[in-house]
């Protein structure tokens, strides 16, 4: 224990260093609130790009297992074109199961962009049969085969649906990643400005500290210190905050809705616990170089 606190002193100071930055001010509640800030906005951004991986899987699962075959033809044949296509699939491997949909889970599917009460007897709308194949069908095989003998049917494995959420989850996901690290440089930059405003309000105290016989590595060290702190603890207050407003979300629903699976799942609920250590470590990096800059350019 003596030897990590000797490490940690090393490496952000002593406690003794503290005395040579101000305890209070702007610098303090400047970067206090800038880490809430953006540990607040990083756990959002973390939340979108877990959340966008978890939908696309899902929806890409449920889209590549689920098929359908419409069929568009006469109603003299519709009823003989359906019972052909379903003898096919009984007889072809890698099928798992196969109906058709009801007029009633027809109207269900287009209720969202049409309304209620659609008259279905009005409208030419195509038989569908849904279709739950395994990963060893031989799809090509089957869609050709129903061309040959089914001709009014048509084979569509959503590969137009699958495509474009792959492409879009993959750009949120990157979104999200890009937004985490223009967070970690907007905080950097503002701990920065506050260490500066901090090292020159200080000017003086640091001249005396100097002709006393303090080396420059000693300041670096107590504002390093003081700052790394300062953004440890507001990172701890607005990751909490952030995971609390998580929480408050609705969850997942049965339709893979996307607001209502924003969130975390399982062990992600302890990802957030990273942001005040990151937000810890850039702070340090930023404070150490801004006082070794500032204390070179001081007489």
């Amino acid at each position: 224990m003596r030897r990590l606190r000797a490490v940690i002193d090393v490496a952000i100071g002593d406690r003794a260093a503290d005395r040579v930055v101000p305890p209070t001010g702007h610098t303090v509640w400047l970067t206090v609130l800038v880490a809430a800030a953006m540990a607040f906005l990083a756990v959002f951004a973390l939340a979108l790009s877990l959340a966008t991986g978890r939908l696309a899987e899902r929806w890409s699962e449920s889209l590549a297992q689920a098929t359908t075959i419409r069929i568009s033809a006469p109603d003299a044949q519709a009823d003989a074109q359906v019972d052909a296509v379903l003898q096919i699939l009984a007889g072809t491997p890698g099928i798992a199961a196969a109906r058709e949909l009801e007029r009633a889970e027809q109207a269900a599917l287009l209720e969202p962009w049409l309304g209620p009460d659609l008259p279905l007897d009005r409208l030419p709308l195509p038989r569908l049969i849904e279709v739950v194949q395994s990963t060893d069908l031989d799809a090509e095989g089957l869609r050709l085969r129903l061309a040959a003998e089914v001709p009014g049917a048509v084979w569509d494995d959503h590969t137009r649906w699958r495509r474009p959420l792959v492409t879009a989850a993959g750009r949120l996901r990157a979104l999200g990643w890009t937004a985490l690290g223009l967070i970690a440089g907007t905080m950097a930059a503002l701990v920065t400005l506050a260490a500066q405003a901090a090292l020159a309000a200080n000017r003086p105290v640091i001249r005396v500290l100097r002709l006393v016989g303090a080396r420059d590595a000693y300041v670096a060290r107590a504002f390093t210190r003081r700052f790394t702190l300062r953004a440890i603890a507001g990172a701890a207050l607005g990751a909490a905050l952030g995971v609390a407003a998580i929480a408050a979300l609705p969850r997942a629903d049965a339709a893979g809705g996307f607001l209502t699976g924003l969130g975390f799942s399982g062990a992600g609920w302890l990802l957030p616990a990273l942001i005040p250590p990151l937000a810890g470590l850039v702070a340090f990096v930023a404070t150490r170089r801004a006082a070794f800059r500032a204390l070179a350019s001081f007489e």
